[in-house]
């Protein structure tokens, strides 16, 4: 059974890209096939891959917009079992295209249709726009789960609430089995009293959805983009990469029949 997650916050600066990619390549590492997709117009997650949006002549906008089978646009990493589909900068195009169609539930179903047809992977992770519109609608009808990052710094929870109530409004009108997978703490400094503080806050308002691992603060994590690298890869041994690895045990743990 493939399990299908998006990765979500309309909040940017959460760590919402460096997680999906992070955990992606520890779930491969693990022996999982894992295929990212990149549903995000600013690319981060198919340059933090390794992968020039500016070079590659298929993406995500294809599956979109001319319904492209994703088994021709998807790429292969040089990490064993992890897999792209890329995104390209005219992706922001496509929020346009697909709301010039008359019917809403074909506009928010074109990555659900397009993801039903692979069924080689474990894990199909979507990194979604820090935004509400049409292309995170898209992954949260396509998605069964929803991984929410949140900011371990001061209004953590601003914006959660809007979240929560645009998957409420998926679940009613488009896809009834979405849920909140999970909430992951990011940016985890244990020397502040606030990064404490909001760690309790989250895990209150959230008691049996916020995942046990916290990811620090790190800059190895916020270096291994430039490299064009997963941080647990470009700095195995660092705290972060350690943090993801943990995080992705956890998740597999947890999806166990």
């Amino acid at each position: 059974m493939t399990r299908i997650y998006a990765f979500a916050n309309q909040k940017g600066g959460v760590g919402k890209t460096t997680s999906v990619v992070n955990v992606g390549a520890a779930l491969a590492e693990a022996g999982q096939r894992v295929l990212l997709v990149d549903i995000d117009p600013q690319s981060n997650a198919t340059t933090s891959l390794g992968i020039d949006p500016r070079r590659i002549s298929r993406s995500i906008y294809e599956v979109l917009v001319t319904q492209r089978p994703p088994a021709e646009v998807q790429l292969p990493t040089k990490w064993p079992r992890l897999s792209l589909l890329p995104s390209v900068a005219a992706l922001a195009g496509a929020t346009v295209e697909l709301n010039r169609l008359p019917d809403p539930h074909e506009r928010a179903r074109r990555l659900q249709r397009g993801l039903s047809a692979l069924t080689e992977y474990d894990y199909i992770l979507i990194d979604a726009p820090p935004s509400l519109g049409i292309l995170t609608v898209n992954a949260l009808t396509a998605a069964q789960g929803v991984i929410v990052p949140v900011q371990c710094e001061y209004l953590a929870l601003e914006g959660l609430s809007q979240l929560t109530h645009t998957i409420s409004l998926v679940q009613r009108g488009l896809n009834p089995g979405l849920s909140v997978r999970g909430v992951v703490l990011t940016m985890f400094d244990a020397r502040t009293i606030l990064a404490r503080q909001v760690v309790e806050e989250v895990r209150r308002h959230f008691p049996k959805r916020t995942f046990r691992t916290l990811i620090p603060r790190s800059v190895r994590l916020s270096e291994a983009p430039s490299f064009g690298e997963p941080g647990i890869f470009y700095a195995p041994h660092s705290r972060g990469a350690k943090a993801y690895r943990a995080l992705a045990q956890e998740l597999l743990q947890g999806d166990q029949p």
